[in-house]
């Protein structure tokens, strides 16, 4: 028996490594990238208004996908909902000023 009939053949296809793609841009990227821009362009005391039906995916997926993408970012934002709009801000952190302090 020859050396080749021993090795099974692989059951899927190959490709050069320099051809495989990088990152990962699941289905809630576009939505995601464009909340995030959104956010970088939005004043204080603001929030982001998105319709419901806009949405491809519901509303738990997006926030869901939000959430993986803000923490990645190192950002804070909080969501609210009510039975037609997503809404998004930024949350701002407090800023410790030792100096305005009342004593």
């Amino acid at each position: 028996m020859s050396p080749q009939a021993d090795k099974a053949s692989a059951h899927f296809k190959t490709m050069a490594q320099a051809n495989v793609p990088q990152g990962r841009h699941g289905k809630h990227n576009q939505i995601v990238s464009t909340i995030l821009r959104d956010l970088e362009m939005l004043k204080d005391g603001s929030a982001i208004k998105i319709p419901l039906a806009d949405l491809v995916e519901s509303k738990e997926k997006v926030r869901s996908a939000l959430n993986r993408a803000t923490r990645k970012a190192g950002r804070t934002v909080a969501t609210a909902s009510d039975s037609s709009f997503l809404y998004v801000w930024n949350v701002s952190t407090p800023r410790n000023n030792p100096t305005s302090s009342n004593r």
